[in-house]
């Protein structure tokens, strides 16, 4: 796992130091630097036993999804979306705190489930819940690359924890069916237009598709 994260980094730092033109500035070295503490920093954490990651997955997720509501009271409004609370001294964005909480907090609820029970619908529902309330929350502000990925951290930890296979394809074809009618009513303008991008960068390589196009040209 080590060896696939600092290939990952490598990777990234390759993409800046030849989108800089084969110089280290102004992206690769300040990336690099802050990639080698977060590593360090991760390497710490990882340390840390099991059973107090254990404890605190559902305080943590209880505390932070308190937190997103806060949010929608009192949070601060940057570029058009609300998702910060602002404490003086620092800004704090807790849909970040939730990506690695909903997994925690995933995790608990099957490590606390017997064994037995995965394969049954009880098994399904309270985790569902888990993601979607805070889900939710993150699209009210809206925000909904974290959305996805929290969603993404806890159907991962679903699959994991042995729901049966077939429940993830009805619910793949379920989304599927959906996609269109979010996409056309529930999403916003900008919102769209990612996901179209996304699809087609080449419709607006100039415009919305500009980063992309360069991201292409910079790998080769």
């Amino acid at each position: 796992m080590l060896t696939l994260v600092v290939a990952i980094g490598v990777f990234g730092q390759v993409v800046l130091y030849s989108a800089a033109g084969g110089s280290l500035y102004p992206w690769a070295w300040g990336q690099g630097v802050r990639f080698f503490v977060l590593l360090v920093a991760a390497l710490g954490v990882s340390r840390v036993p099991v059973s107090v990651w254990r404890g605190a997955a559902l305080p943590a997720y209880a505390a932070i999804t308190l937190a997103l509501v806060a949010v929608e009271v009192l949070g601060k409004v940057s570029g058009g979306s609300q998702r910060w609370l602002d404490l003086g001294v620092i800004r704090l964005q807790p849909s970040e705190f939730m990506k690695p909480a909903i997994v925690l907090a995933c995790a608990k609820f099957y490590d606390m489930l017997p064994t037995s029970e995965t394969r049954r619908f009880g098994a399904v529902w309270p985790a569902a819940a888990l993601i979607g309330v805070p889900a939710a929350l993150v699209m009210l502000q809206p925000d909904l690359g974290t959305a996805l990925m929290i969603c993404a951290g806890g159907v991962t930890v679903m699959f994991l924890a042995g729901i049966p296979l077939r429940l993830f394809v009805g619910g793949a074809l379920g989304a599927a069916v959906m996609i269109p009618l979010a996409v056309n009513f529930l999403l916003h303008d900008y919102q769209r237009n990612r996901v179209l991008i996304f699809l087609d960068p080449e419709s607006d390589p100039l415009g919305t598709g500009y980063h992309i196009s360069q991201s292409k040209i910079a790998i080769g």
